[in-house]
Parts: C-alpha cells; structure tokens; sequence
C-alpha cells in the first residue's frame, strides 16, 4: 500500500477535496490531527492575501496563487459577500488550500460597515472552525481609535478575553495597527510590546517610508524588534519606499512575505506580486560564503 502521502499526491481530485476538508474540520472541532501553522515553516512564509467577493474568485485565486509559489494563504473576509459568509460555504473555500495555513482579516471595511465589532469577532471564530489558522484583530477593536490601538481598559479586557477564547479554540491571534505614518524605532517597539502583551501570538504594524531615510531607520528598527519582542511580528509600511521595506523585511527578521497572486480591482499595490516574489526568494543565495573543500 502506497505511503499516506503518496496516496494523497495520486488521489482523485474528488478524493483529496474529501480528505483535506475532513482534516481540517477535524483539527478545527478539537480532533487529534494537526491545523495547519504559519509556525511550521523553516523560512518566512509566502503568503498569498485573497481580497475577492465569490467563493468562485477565491478558489481561482488559490489554484493560480499555489502554482506561483504560495507557503500560505491569507483572507480578508471582509471583501466576501455576506451570503457565502456560512459555515458550509467556508469549509469548502478553505479545503483547496490542502494543508497550507490560512490567515483571516475580518476588518470594518467592505460588507462590513454596518456590522457590530461582536459580529465581526463572531465571524472570524467562525472561519477558525471552519480551518483557519491564525485570526487577525486591530488593536483597537471594541474602541476605534486613530492608529488602531486603544488605550481603554474596557476594551483591553474585551480584546484578551477574544484571545483567551481563540486559544481554547485552538488557534492563533495576530493584532494589527495600521498606522500609516512613520514612527521612530522607539514608538514602533512600543507599539508592538503592548500588542504583545495582550496575548497576541504575532504583532502587526504598518507605518510608513516615504523617504530613502524612513526605510533605512525601519529596517533597523527590524532588528530591534527581533532582539527585544518574544513573538513573531509583521513590520510593513506604505509610502514610496515600502515595497523594498516589504522585499527585504524578512530577510531580516520580518516573519513573513504577504504578497498577492496579481493587481486587481481590491488587492494592493504595495504588496509585490508573488510569482516575482517566489523567484527571488528561490534564486538569492544569502547563506554564508566558505572556503572551497577542494
């Protein structure tokens, strides 16, 4: 009998659609097998962000994106349509990811203006159950505040008590602050230490480089960040200069790359293409030079 792998590698499409929503929801319903980890990667991921409003125009994206390179996956459910936003619905989007791991924005753009931070939260535990991996909440949800990350003790609580809960649930918590403005090195670490604080198993923080000097001081702030904060952390920015802060980051200590699979009407332009992304992260030989053997 051929290996459990080879026979998921040689199985009918059918079969493989079968098996992968069968392991995820398992893992996600608290069964014994494993959902996917953004932790399980010996390099920084890859990561595919999907903006799209069909369960259609997500599995194209996600068959195009894992041919261009994708580790992972990222969603902004947000941009989803509300009718597809149903338990059935999601499992079968997130089952053409085979075992790749799935992030999950759930912000209050898009379909969402309307909808109560409650609700929001509701949906992201929702897409945890249905198999992703790691739920992305700003710093100021509960309290919208300019840069996203409240200062109210009240919504502090609320904020760790999601977390607690998303713990027991068996995933992971990613909290965001877009800024959108430089900051120095100092207020970026600041930033990042009290979303750590509350409980977050990955920071995020998106400020600014609008000049050869705000990139130079971000990237060394990365190396800060990596000396001084206990978990894994996304350090982007915009501005004219953002797109090499988002190319080198990693290298340096940035936990991931979140591309997109190509330009469209909903994805960003600041973030690089990841078939162009792929062929440099395969192709650039960064390890240390040694003496020849021979």
């Amino acid at each position: 009998m051929l290996h459990c792998k080879c026979r998921e590698r040689f199985a009918p499409a059918e079969d493989i659609f079968t098996l992968h929503t069968e392991k995820r929801a398992h893992a996600a319903h608290g069964g014994t097998g494993m959902r996917p980890s953004f932790a399980d990667f010996k390099r920084p991921p890859l990561v595919d962000m999907i903006i799209v409003e069909t369960p259609t125009q997500f599995i194209t994206n996600v068959h195009n994106a894992i041919y261009d390179g994708a580790d992972a996956f990222g969603f902004q459910m947000e941009r989803l349509k509300p009718e597809f936003r149903t338990e059935e619905m999601l499992t079968k989007m997130f089952s053409h990811l085979g075992d790749r791991p799935l992030y999950i924005t759930n912000y209050r753009g898009a379909y969402n203006h309307e909808m109560t931070e409650e609700a929001r939260l509701d949906e992201l535990k929702l897409a945890l159950r249905c198999g992703a991996s790691l739920l992305d909440i700003t710093g100021d949800t509960f309290d919208p505040t300019p840069g996203e990350l409240t200062k109210n003790p009240t919504a502090i609580d609320k904020q760790k008590k999601f977390i607690e809960e998303v713990h027991e649930m068996g995933g992971q918590v990613l909290m965001s602050s877009h800024i959108y403005k430089f900051l120095p090195e100092e207020e970026v670490l600041a930033v990042a230490l009290e979303q750590q604080s509350r409980g977050a198993d990955v920071v995020k923080f998106v400020t600014w480089s609008d000049s050869e000097e705000e990139l130079m001081q971000n990237l060394a702030a990365i190396r800060t960040l990596k000396r001084e904060l206990k978990v894994p952390f996304l350090f982007l920015s915009g501005g004219r200069y953002c797109r090499l802060h988002r190319a080198i980051g990693p290298y340096l200590g940035v936990c991931c790359w979140l591309c997109v699979e190509r330009y469209d009407t909903f994805s960003s332009r600041e973030q690089p293409l990841l078939r162009a992304m792929h062929t440099v992260v395969e192709n650039l030989d960064l390890t240390a030079p040694r003496p020849t053997d021979f």
